[in-house]
Parts: C-alpha cells; structure tokens; sequence
C-alpha cells in the first residue's frame, strides 16, 4: 500500500485548524456552559403569579427624599361632582361632597319680567326646603340670574328681586335660625349661549345652594 493511503487515526479540530479555531472552540464551550434565563412565565387567564422578585428600592436615595424642610399636604377627598337636569331643562341640581345647588329657570317660579312667585313654585320651593332641613345646613345661598336682554341695570335690580321671593318663600318653611346670603347677579355668571333662545333660557334662573353636612 502508498504511503500517501496508510490509514491515520482522525486529528482534532483544533490540529487541523489551527491555534486560532482552538481559541473559538474553548470560547463557544464557555458560552454555552452559562446558565440560560429561564422563560417568564405565561400571563394569560390561569397562568401562574409570576414569581419574579420586585425591583428593590433604596429608600436613602437623594431623588426619593422631599427636600429639606418641605412637608407633604394634608389628604383630601376629591370633589366628585353630580350633575341631573330635567328633561325640558328647567330644573339642574348639582351634588358635591360639600353641597347642594338647585338652579330653577325664571319660567317655572315667575311670570314674564316679574318677581311674583307662581303657586307651583311655591311648592317646588318648599321641596327645596325640606332637602337644607334634611342635611341641618344653617347657611343657604339665593343667588337671581337674567339674560342679556335689556339694561344690564334692569337685569342686575330683577335677578335681586327674584332672589328675595324665593328667599321668603324658603324661610316659611325654614327654622329662624338659618341665615340667608341673597345676591342679585343679573346677566353675570351665564351657564348657556345668550345668543340662542334656549341658551337665555336657562340663564334666567335662581340658583339655591347649601352646605352638604350628611
């Protein structure tokens, strides 16, 4: 037989390549001898908790620290406010967790340019009296609203008129001891667009508001 076909026991990688794929060879055994993560956990429905540690927090740390002689403000409850009006509008009661504000439109308690009470607001009224007894408030505001129609003079002396009936018609059906704050803001402080019929509407109101104390 040739010397050149003498059978020879295979050479290792490293023989055969070289001293620089020996380098790698030992270079991919260290790599892959490092321990592999192992796969979070599904977060689907069912799944379990995943048991991952929380990120520790260093509680000294200067950008978690109020700086000095600063103080936190005091807790509060936030003012969650609830708003219902009758469907035709001429009614709007907003509930907060300090008080009570009924706004009714002119039409319902008077006539056209007047301060005279109707008889069904008589009644409304006293309904409005039953809810500031009903909550033992010895504060009541009655605040009168117009349009911007006419003199603004005009507007300021009937929305103060109107404040006043509605005040009298509530204190016949109030204890002496409540006190009464009466303003007449005439076209001031509008809720809608004076520029339709329906926006004046509604801004021609008296609006009663008191403490929430239940």
């Amino acid at each position: 037989m040739s010397p050149a076909m003498t059978s020879r026991p295979p050479r290792s990688a490293a023989v055969r390549f070289g001293p620089a794929l020996a380098v790698l060879a030992s270079a991919a055994l260290w790599v892959t001898a490092a321990p592999v993560p192992a796969a979070r956990a599904d977060t689907g429905p069912g799944a379990p908790a995943d048991t991952t540690p929380p990120v520790k927090i260093d509680s000294s740390d200067s950008d978690l620290r109020m700086p000095e002689g600063a103080r936190l403000a005091p807790g509060r409850v936030l003012d969650i406010k609830s708003v219902v009006e009758t469907d035709n509008g001429d009614e709007r009661r907003e509930d907060t967790n300090a008080k009570v504000k009924f706004a009714l439109q002119a039409e319902v308690l008077f006539g056209k340019d007047s301060a005279k009470l109707s008889g069904a607001a008589s009644a409304r009224i006293r309904e409005i009296a039953g809810e500031i007894e009903k909550q033992k408030a010895k504060t009541v505001r009655v605040f009168g609203f117009t349009d911007n129609l006419g003199s603004s003079a005009h507007g300021d002396a009937l929305s103060k008129k109107r404040a006043n009936a509605v005040q009298r018609k509530l204190s016949d059906s109030l204890d002496a001891s409540v006190n009464y704050e009466i303003r007449g803001y005439g076209e001031q402080y509008p809720i809608a667009d004076n520029a339709t019929e329906e926006g004046r509407k509604k801004n021609r109101r008296v609006e009663v508001s008191f403490p929430r104390t239940g």
